[in-house]
């Protein structure tokens, strides 16, 4: 019995017209692939951990100019309680900033939450806390911090004592990021008032303490600034070592 063999059907997608659904396909793989990538780091940044570079002295002896080191989130997420030796990593107040609030500013908050170049650098703080809610903050020049009238023993971590007194809160003054002076704003039948750390607010101090832009500039810090913990310190670069001439190789 003879055998008859049929054409050959085409595919619904054998067509003419097959690159243009491979190159939509293409496209909306990367799409997905692209939102799947930001929805991660987002995750990641907003609710793990985030890394940050130190670009100043205010932290030393502890921290060094360029150490790296891995920011946590998570125990914040978790509630757990700020003490007082805590290193933080924050966003500074808006009076640090010349009255701007970046927290409303839709390009900042990506930059936040992405971490990306093409967004607008906004600057962090890193301090350690000195005054939790309801201390009062006492500063002699050449003792140091007292808390509740009592002197803090800060011999473990400080660079040096402060060379500064603050007494009330008209004492709180110094220059911003901008270079232009401050004062901490307040009404001022309450210039000589303690200094009380107000409710849900932290008295942040560098332990540089007479190289750092801090809580005796600015005042007080509101606990919703906190970006998280300083946790891990992952990278330090290490000078070489400095011989005398003597022992120097010699060309």
């Amino acid at each position: 019995m003879p055998v008859t063999t049929s054409a050959p059907q085409q595919t619904e997608n054998a067509s003419p017209g097959e690159p243009q659904g491979f190159f939509k396909g293409f496209l909306k793989e990367a799409i997905e692939l692209v939102v799947v990538t930001l929805l991660l780091l987002v995750l990641i940044r907003w609710g793990v951990a985030e890394a940050r570079y130190i670009p100043s002295s205010s932290m030393e002896p502890t921290l060094q100019i360029n150490d790296r080191l891995i920011v946590e989130k998570i125990s914040g997420h978790l509630g757990k309680k700020i003490e007082r030796g805590d290193i933080l990593v924050f966003y500074p107040p808006p009076i640090e900033m010349s009255g701007k609030d970046l927290s409303n500013d839709i390009l900042h908050l990506a930059g936040r939450y992405t971490g990306l170049p093409f967004f607008p650098n906004e600057p962090a703080f890193i301090k350690r806390v000195i005054g939790l809610p309801g201390d009062m903050i006492r500063i002699q020049a050449g003792q140091g911090v007292f808390i509740n009238n009592q002197l803090l023993d800060e011999s473990a971590y400080i660079k040096e004592v402060p060379n500064y007194s603050l007494n009330v809160l008209g004492d709180i003054r110094g220059r911003n990021m901008d270079m232009r002076s401050i004062q901490y704003e307040t009404d001022p039948k309450h210039m000589s008032d303690p200094i009380m750390v107000p409710a849900g607010h932290l008295f942040m101090m560098g332990d540089n303490r007479n190289n750092s832009e801090d809580g005796h500039v600015w005042g007080f810090l509101d606990q919703k600034r906190v970006i998280g913990r300083a946790f891990l310190l992952i990278w330090r670069k290490l000078d070489p070592p400095t011989y005398p001439p003597n022992l120097q190789a010699q060309e």
